[in-house]
């Protein structure tokens, strides 16, 4: 018994400080992303002014897609209502809270820091990298759409990156295996939607778009990384990202 019981309080003892451990490196991985967005952003600004390419590249886009919105109105009305309502920002990050809400319920108490650490930091960071750009947004005639703020990075880009990004990693071990490849190929191309639809509305320019989907999968891979490691330290083994940050949720104490 004596045994046994120090044994248990070992264990507790490894696992709290893989805790303490896990919360440092999900602050440090959003302070990291934050300061790597800034020179990123700055350097992106430096570019889209000096290097042609880029600027008829930009151009190019907004020109074309902007002319078939103009001519084919009844398309435009779909760009519209998927970037308004179906991917818009809030209801993607009331989505991820609703996830969130339901890990604390699970007691997945770390699933859930994850969660809430990923969804508020890609937020922080992308209004801090457009406050410090301060990039124009398209000036088109006749503009078949309207938008508020600076530019670059494209906010809807990254917040469906990093809430897409969110909602599989979570949810996909709920999702028979057979089905994980449909849940991959609906995130993919809703992340690839958002960005096309908001170039096509004339209310980004392409490389606000990458910029968005570079900044959303920089906080991802490195939140994902710190929880990763927390798994590590507290013994329960490697994931793969096919199944999900925690396979465990599929059971009836996913955190014991």
């Amino acid at each position: 018994m004596v045994v046994r019981a120090a044994v248990r309080h070992l264990r507790d003892h490894r696992r709290r400080a893989a805790d303490r451990r896990f919360g440092a490196r999900l602050i440090g991985a959003a302070v990291v992303a934050a300061v790597a967005a800034v020179p990123f952003a700055l350097l992106l600004v430096l570019v889209e002014g000096q290097w042609r390419p880029l600027r008829r590249l930009d151009a190019g886009a907004a020109e074309r897609l902007h002319h078939t919105a103009v001519t084919h109105p009844a398309w435009t009305g779909v760009l519209r209502f998927l970037s308004d309502w179906v991917w818009d920002p809030a209801v993607l990050r009331t989505a991820v809270a609703l996830v969130t809400v339901w890990l604390l319920y699970r007691r997945a108490w770390r699933l859930a820091a994850w969660s809430a650490v990923t969804a508020v930091a890609g937020g922080l960071i992308g209004l801090l990298v457009k406050t410090v750009v301060e990039r124009a947004r398209p000036s088109l005639e006749d503009p078949v759409a309207h938008a508020p703020g600076f530019s670059f990075p494209s906010g809807h880009a990254m917040t469906a990156t990093t809430s897409f990004a969110v909602l599989l990693l979570v949810l996909l071990p709920l999702a028979p295996r057979a089905w994980r490849p449909l849940c991959w190929g609906v995130a993919v191309v809703s992340v690839l939607g958002v960005g096309f639809t908001r170039v096509a509305l004339g209310v980004h320019w392409f490389s606000d778009v990458v910029g968005g989907w570079l900044l959303g999968l920089a906080v991802v891979t490195l939140t994902a990384w710190a929880f990763e490691a927390w798994r590590a330290e507290a013994g329960r083994g490697h994931a793969e990202v096919s199944d999900g940050l925690e396979p465990e949720l599929v059971g009836a104490h996913p955190e014991p």
